[in-house]
């Protein structure tokens, strides 16, 4: 039987498939704009700090029900479309590198931003939480995935 990673809920840390800890930040990406936004739309999305931006971007487009199937960006800078904005492209070694830990103080004074789909154009905003992840008198466990047992 394979080790089954699990989130607690309520906990600040993960335990990932190597049975290792990692801290957990809550983020708030809040949809801004898009060919198809006729509803306002945020969510918390609690995800391991150590997550590169590849990894946030698939975390994302679980989150809002779209498939990996266009191109995508993050973007720093005071609004998206800044000229002085720093973009980070999905085919930029940067995406695989930049973690969420180490991408929030390069935004200090600035805003995170996600772009998916040029033609439609969905534009969402990224920034930390001050919803506090430790809840001290519940423990929930949720199964990450799963392995099969044979």
């Amino acid at each position: 039987m394979n080790k089954i990673p699990v989130r607690l809920i309520g906990s600040p840390f993960n335990i990932d498939n190597k049975g290792s800890l990692s801290k957990i930040e809550t983020l708030k990406v809040k949809l801004l704009d898009g060919m198809h936004a006729y509803n306002e739309w945020e969510c918390a999305l609690e995800i391991p700090i150590d997550y590169n931006l590849d990894e946030l971007h698939q975390a994302i487009l679980s989150v809002v029900g779209f498939a990996d199937d266009h191109m995508y960006e993050f973007c720093i800078g005071s609004s998206y479309y800044s000229r002085s904005a720093q973009r980070i492209v999905y085919n930029d070694d940067k995406v695989t590198q930049e973690t969420v830990d180490s991408i929030f103080p390069q935004a200090k004074g600035k805003k995170l931003y996600y772009m998916f789909d040029y033609g439609d154009s969905w534009l969402f905003q990224i920034s930390k939480s001050r919803k506090n992840a430790l809840v001290k008198s519940l423990i929930y466990f949720i199964l990450e995935w799963c392995s099969k047992v044979v």
